[in-house]
């Protein structure tokens, strides 16, 4: 079993357009804004098809070298458009990631009490890392960011600006 995989093992996806689909990827490559991965996705898939509408085949070499794009990319899109249709294929799909927010009302609210607080000794005013580290050691949390701290204090609209001596 080889090391490293091989373009020429993989599973080759043939594409051919319909009449509509030529002229619907022309048409995206011609005029209006589209999204870079629309617009790639378009020249790729016209590119590489193989139908009666075809403007002729390029290989996957040639196609990644003018649009600077790896061959398994070229592979991707292929594959997105044999099991999707033509808009999965020129759309990037929905992340299915769910993301756990660790600041919630109550963690927000402590790191303010924190902010609005006198700073540690030595320091004239607090910190973003400052407040993540005393958020810490309070044992609110096991961890936190400072860019966290920042955002929270940002959704606030707190700021940790330079103090005015008077």
């Amino acid at each position: 079993m080889p090391k490293f995989l091989n373009i020429k093992n993989m599973v080759k996806y043939r594409i051919k357009l319909t009449a509509d689909e030529v002229s619907e990827l022309s048409s995206i490559t011609k005029k209006g804004s589209h999204s870079t991965l629309s617009y790639r996705a378009a020249l790729v898939l016209l590119n590489c098809d193989e139908g009666e509408h075809s403007l002729g085949k390029s290989t996957h070499k040639d196609i990644s070298n003018v649009l600077k794009i790896n061959e398994r990319t070229i592979e991707r899109i292929k594959q997105r458009f044999v099991e999707g249709g033509l808009e999965c294929a020129l759309e990037r799909a929905e992340s299915s990631r769910i993301y756990n927010k660790k600041v919630d009302g109550d963690l927000e609210a402590k790191i303010v009490q924190i902010c609005c607080s006198d700073p540690p000794e030595g320091h004239a005013r607090w910190t973003v890392r400052l407040v993540a580290e005393k958020v810490i050691e309070l044992e609110y949390i096991d961890y936190i960011s400072h860019v966290s701290v920042h955002n929270t204090l940002k959704k606030t609209k707190l700021s940790l600006g330079k103090s005015k001596v008077g």
